[in-house]
């Protein structure tokens, strides 16, 4: 018989098609009544596919007395209880590395949207801006700026590649040095930011890092200071960062996470010094496919032999 597997978010229809073929899979989100099913039927179901949106929180975990495995599509997992997943010995898997370069892809051009100002360019020119002695606000140089990068596991490494291609001077902080890097690691966050003329989060959420952006970060990243986020809105405070950018206090931001997503605070929206995406870092065809597969291979693996081959570090 198939494993039966509770189906948590959506995925790309491909992949939807190779799980339901593999596993005996029950779509959770069509629910109207999540709590009725999951009380109905919930010791059914010793799998969980997930996205890293939705994840898998206490309530879900308890509802699921047969639990085994919690498998996210993504690389963040602060979306799971992995507290309450522990406890229970339920094994937690993510997808790292497939979708490394393609965020990584998106924060560099991110950094150079916000700085040449891009997108607010092309506004300039479809709302019939562009005429005759009207020229677009000069912007700022991207090569050989300074670039501090928070958080330097898999992504962080991608983004200082692209930024050394760039001639850019990087530099890093994370909870410890990272071995065998040719890049500075800097103990302070608030130091970086001083430092730094984009500060790039790509560090994990989760509590550990919630506010890690803070109204002191922001202030030392100063006036003529960018911040780019594509990590989770969470790291960062974004009413103290709505503030800055309100009051110019600092240059600009590219974000593409938010606190409360899909909700983007107001007062970002018109102005033209924020370049605002909708979570996409990882969303090309390539990668989301190889995100899936890498999810379904993660639940075959532990259907098979009990182990996972990504599990969370």
């Amino acid at each position: 018989m198939k494993a039966r597997v509770l189906q948590n978010s959506r995925f790309l229809s491909a992949v939807e098609a190779e799980l339901y073929e593999a596993f005996d899979v029950h779509p959770l989100w069509k629910e109207a009544d999540r709590a009725a099913f999951l009380k109905a039927h919930g010791p059914e179901f010793t799998g969980v596919a997930t996205g890293s949106l939705a994840g898998a929180d206490s309530a879900l975990i308890d509802a699921l007395p047969s639990l085994q495995t919690i498998c996210v599509y993504g690389v963040g997992y602060d979306k799971v209880d992995v507290a309450a997943a522990k406890r229970r010995g339920i094994a937690v898997s993510n997808t790292p590395d497939v979708l490394t370069d393609c965020v990584a892809d998106l924060a560099f051009g991110l950094l150079i949207d916000v700085a040449r100002g891009i997108t607010a360019a092309d506004r300039f020119v479809r709302r019939g801006d562009w005429q005759p002695g009207a020229a677009f606000p000069l912007t700022r140089k991207v090569s050989g700026k300074r670039v501090g990068i928070v958080g330097l596991g898999r992504i962080g490494r991608a983004i200082a590649e692209r930024a050394s291609g760039f001639t850019m001077d990087v530099r890093y902080h994370s909870r410890t040095p990272a071995p065998k890097v040719g890049w500075t690691y800097e103990g302070s966050l608030t130091a970086l930011a001083e430092w730094a003329d984009f500060l790039v989060i790509a560090c994990a959420g989760g509590p550990s890092t919630h506010h890690l952006v803070s109204a002191e970060v922001l202030a030392a990243l100063g006036p003529e200071g960018y911040l780019v986020n594509i990590s989770r809105g969470t790291v960062v405070d974004e009413q103290a960062l709505v503030a800055a950018l309100v009051e110019r206090r600092i240059a600009g931001a590219a974000l593409d996470v938010f606190a409360q997503e899909p909700a983007v605070p107001a007062a970002l929206l018109g102005m033209d010094h924020v370049v605002l995406a909708p979570h996409m870092a990882s969303g090309t065809q390539e990668t989301r496919l190889a995100m899936g597969r890498l999810m379904i291979d993660n639940l075959r693996s532990w259907y098979a032999q009990g182990t996972l081959l990504t599990p969370i570090q």
